[in-house]
């Protein structure tokens, strides 16, 4: 702690430049009265650090939490700290054009709002996703309702979708651990996300883009705002772009370069990042637009000033992501597995000795591990690891070989006395899963769990770990309700909806069934065909005429929509037996959105 760079106050005198004036009371509230966002419950921020927080971890949680209106050059202004995420604004001939819309509609007008009443009500004339994240365009009907020009990268809609409709459930449930929303505002609970403060909690939306880019150096003029692209695709997201403003010599690095160690993988799951082409970027993004650059400024935390701290920032970060990626290689190729690699990497002290490649958000720990999952899987080679039982069990089989519940909590106490609370909670964890009433493991691991929770730099490390500590006292805290947005199945295409169909179909269940139904769009003139054979939904557009099939349904989309969220056949014309509509729904699964993670 004590080589921690706390002499440095570049960050706090870039995080206040260009303040004009904040949201007053930083609370924002749905058309009902629900609090969908509360920057002010973090006001305990400001007072000294505890020791129930890492030092690292307070003074992060000190600069995300300061919001309102700030000034980054002429014609740019960002509203910072009434979400997750940053809103940018470049002014243009007419109105304002707004560069990543935050992750509520709610959160998005309020930010707006603040915008006008200090820059005049102008017109939203346009609209930049940068990437495939909701915290980046699920709010954009706060500030539009359509009919202007809509930018994203080259594959947009694909990866806004199914990132969240395939995986959706577990993601939301793992992200309840990850941002720590049941957790109470203090000094002993949730202090950040380190990437910002928490996800707001208001109504997402999407409108689909109007316009692609799909090539590095592609320019656009929307308002008269000229803007020049770099894509991005697979470093912070799978579909991704840096904006360069020739005109005001700015640049917005969208996630790709944030004032913290990103994520490869992030805790509550994704696709594996690439760390190799991440650095490749920033190496061309140096090349690219750093001449032309006088501030760079991104979708998360505060901008940097300077051609000088520009390059120097997006150096560090670039050789942060070369050397994760580069020395995880070179050690999985002398035999050492993601854990004993995590366990001896560490950055190079220059990088050490700069805030912004801490792990706030992302750690070395788990950012190691993803890059070692990336090329050779979950699978370390060795064949004791190949056929494990699951945890419970072997849980059953630990706890007997050390004695029983007693044995093991004592053998925890000991660990915990001598200050490894690492494999202590190891031991409690496999006491709790072999019996989850063995209360004094519970209430232990609970208390090892906050231990390592105030000990993290890591807040999403921190707030899995209190949330795990929350959830043995007082069980399962559900990861919110189900509130998908209309936008989102809006934007599905046929295939993505019959995929979201197909796993969900319960394989043993449906191992004997054999079914054909054929769709027609009639409003799209499309005809699709699924077939449920050996607990497998396969689809096939434009399917052969003189393949019979058992049912077939004219429907349009909306009622393809509406049939599949439950409302029936009523409207719908079909052919054939209807009993094999009924036959493919009853073996159809339905996601659990309070699973167990801290339990058996």
């Amino acid at each position: 702690m004590a080589d921690l760079p706390f002499h440095d106050r570049g960050d706090f005198e870039d995080a206040d430049r260009g303040f004009i004036a904040a949201l007053t009371p930083g609370v924002i509230k749905s058309v009902d009265g629900d609090v969908v966002w509360d920057n002010d419950s973090y006001g305990f921020l400001q007072g000294d650090c505890p020791s129930t927080a890492h030092p690292g971890l307070w003074r992060q949680g000190e600069l995300c939490s300061r919001q309102g209106l700030y000034e980054v050059t002429e014609g740019i202004y960002q509203v910072r700290g009434l979400d997750l995420s940053n809103m940018t604004l470049a002014e243009g001939e007419r109105g304002v054009v707004v560069i990543d819309p935050l992750l509520s509609t709610e959160c998005a007008a309020a930010a707006l709002k603040l915008y006008r009443a200090h820059r005049g009500d102008r017109p939203v004339t346009g609209v930049v996703y940068t990437h495939a994240h909701v915290d980046h365009f699920g709010g954009v009907r706060g500030v539009t309702s359509g009919g202007v020009p809509i930018l994203a990268p080259a594959g947009f809609m694909e990866h806004a979708v199914t990132e969240n409709v395939y995986a959706g459930p577990a993601m939301a449930r793992r992200a309840v651990y990850m941002y720590g929303p049941a957790l109470p505002r203090s000094p002993e609970g949730q202090i950040g996300s380190g990437l910002g403060m928490t996800v707001s909690t208001g109504t997402m939306s999407l409108i689909p883009p109007t316009l692609e880019i799909t090539r590095t150096g592609q320019e656009e003029v929307v308002d008269g705002v000229r803007m020049v692209f770099q894509l991005t695709p697979g470093a912070e997201a799978p579909a991704e772009m840096n904006v360069h403003f020739p005109g005001h010599r700015a640049l917005c690095l969208a996630e790709n370069s944030t004032h913290n160690q990103h994520n490869i993988l992030p805790l509550r799951g994704a696709i594996v990042r690439d760390a190799r082409a991440w650095a490749r970027y920033l190496t061309e993004a140096i090349a690219l637009f750093l001449d032309d650059t006088d501030v760079a400024f991104a979708s998360h935390h505060w901008p940097t000033w300077g051609r000088e701290r520009i390059e120097r920032f997006l150096a560090q970060q670039r050789d942060m992501y070369a050397y994760l990626h580069d020395q995880t290689l070179r050690l999985m190729n002398k035999g050492l597995t993601a854990a004993e690699i995590a366990e001896v990497m560490q950055l190079p002290p220059e990088l050490e000795q700069s805030w912004h490649t801490h792990g706030f958000y992302g750690s070395v720990s788990h950012n190691v591990k993803a890059v070692y999952q990336r090329y050779l899987g979950w699978f370390d080679g060795n064949p004791a690891h190949l056929w494990e039982h699951p945890p419970k069990e072997s849980a059953i089989r630990y706890v007997e070989c050390l004695g029983g519940g007693a044995a093991v909590v004592a053998f925890a106490r000991r660990y915990i006395d001598e200050n490894d609370l690492r494999f202590a909670a190891q031991l409690l964890n496999h006491a709790v899963f072999a019996d989850e009433g063995n209360k004094e493991a519970r209430d232990l691991l609970a208390e090892v769990y906050t231990r390592l929770g105030h000990g993290a730099e890591n807040a999403t490390w921190r707030n899995c770990y209190l949330m795990g500590a929350l959830e043995l006292a007082d069980g399962i805290v559900p990861a919110g309700p189900d509130r998908p947005s209309p936008d989102f199945f809006a934007a599905l295409t046929l295939e993505q909806i019959f995929d979201s169909i197909a796993i969900r179909v319960d394989g043993p269940r449906a191992w004997n069934e054999r079914l054909t139904i054929d769709w027609h769009l009639t409003d799209l003139g499309l005809r699709h065909r699924t077939t449920l054979s050996n607990g497998v939904l396969v689809q096939q557009p434009d399917p052969r005429d003189d393949d019979a099939a058992d049912l077939t349904l004219r429907l349009t989309r909306a009622q393809l929509i509406g049939l599949l969220s439950g409302k029936g056949v009523e409207g719908v014309e079909r052919e054939g037996d209807i009993n094999a509509l009924r036959r493919l729904v009853a073996v159809l699964d339905h996601p659990v959105p309070d699973f167990a993670i801290v339990t058996a």
